[in-house]
């Protein structure tokens, strides 16, 4: 059986007291089986500070994870915050590793970690927990292609790390204490472990009645909607002017409904739109396939938080839960904070059964899975979403 636990420190200034309140936390709150593992998310100032190290040099597990802009586990939501998720179990075993760095491809490093971490079994993981780095070169999309082919069948579960920032200039990830700009850090899961999955995004009374189909598109570029330019597309429908979305929908959440994929679910993807090209082509931040069509969401602090609630009560209802990983969009914390900064990871915490350990903190960028289906789960790249991990 697999037990979790979540705790945290505030402590950024002095690594032996954040080691101390670490420690206290996990001693009071868990006994440690043959297998365990541990997953930090943090301020990169815990980083700068040498906490993750001194933590990761001292505690009696493997830890990878992620640098983000806020957080919340059950008793501690914040900005300036260090959460540690841990799972140990005797029937569940973990691997860990770390890429090499990605800038120049991502199946080859991947490929070769894999190798690395997984050296002495043939057993085949029954999941993925992957943190990618946030390069602007790729689509999310590109890393779970990349576990794909080493790991067909299995479900990818993760977030591509984030920062506090605008230009995400300190977002990194994380393993056994060091932090990496451009690698990809991960858990391989194997044995008795069951994990389940949820997306959220936005309720469907924001959905507006604009549709269209993607005539022409390679990857995340669509060149062509209705069979139009994608710019004068977007144009005609009033949501486009001076070579950019018009201001007031920045924001605005597209509901790609993959129907010409190979492997299509029938269960939508949500992509946000990044810019046009010269040409007049459409760039958003996942890809998106020929023949998909879309609809529009409009995007407000009281839709975001209605289906994080939502999600929250669902997970209440589930049985034999041992512990809950949350990654929600940092576009959500964008639309959310004029009300309050973390008042999503609050909400979240608030209304999870606190006898389910969790984990939450905001994502550059969500991959889970939406189905299973006998060729194994359909994972995908997620925007504007709140993607949830259960095990």
């Amino acid at each position: 059986m697999l037990h979790c636990v979540s705790v945290f420190t505030y402590e950024i200034d002095d690594p032996e007291r954040a080691l101390k309140e670490i420690r206290e936390q996990l001693e009071e709150k868990i006994t440690f089986l043959e297998h365990s593992v541990g997953i930090i998310l943090c301020h990169p100032e815990f980083i700068e500070s040498g906490v993750v190290k001194h933590l990761s040099e001292n505690l009696p597990f493997e830890c990878v994870g992620m640098t983000t802009s806020s957080q919340a586990v059950n008793g501690g939501v914040g900005e300036l915050i260090l959460t540690l998720f841990v799972m140990t179990s005797s029937d569940v075993h973990f691997r860990t590793g770390v890429t090499a760095d990605v800038d120049d491809g991502i199946d080859g490093p991947v490929h070769d970690a894999f190798t690395i971490a997984s050296a002495g079994t043939t057993e085949t993981p029954k999941l993925v927990i992957t943190f990618p780095p946030l390069l602007l070169q790729y689509a999310g999309d590109a890393y779970i292609y990349a576990w794909e082919k080493v790991l067909p069948g299995v479900p990818v579960f993760g977030s591509i790390a984030i920062d506090d920032t605008l230009t995400f200039d300190t977002s990194e990830t994380i393993y056994n204490g060091v932090n990496y700009k451009s690698a990809v850090s991960f858990v391989l899961c194997y044995g008795n472990i069951n994990p389940r999955f949820l997306v959220g995004t936005l309720p469907e009374e924001n959905v507006l009645p604009y549709k269209g189909e993607v005539t022409k598109a390679t990857g995340p570029f669509v060149q062509e909607i209705n069979n139009m330019n994608a710019y004068t597309y977007f144009e005609s429908i009033g949501f486009a002017n001076n070579g950019t979305l018009a201001e007031s929908y920045l924001f605005m959440p597209f509901v790609i409904d993959q129907k010409k994929r190979d492997d299509y679910d029938g269960i939508p993807v949500v992509r946000g739109h990044v810019s046009f090209t010269d040409d007049g082509t459409a760039i958003f931040r996942g890809d998106v396939y020929e023949g998909s069509t879309f609809s529009l969401l409009t995007c407000t602090p009281e839709g975001v938080l209605s289906t994080t609630r939502q999600a929250i009560e669902h997970i209440n209802t589930l049985p034999d839960i041992n512990g809950v990983l949350i990654f929600p969009c940092i576009v959500r914390r964008l639309l959310t904070q004029r009300v309050h900064p973390v008042i999503e990871l609050e909400t979240a915490k608030d209304a999870i059964d606190p006898s389910i350990p969790f984990m939450a903190g905001y994502s550059g960028g969500e991959i889970c899975p939406t189905s299973f289906k006998e060729s194994g789960p359909a994972n995908r790249f997620h925007n504007y979403s709140l993607v949830i991990l259960i095990v």
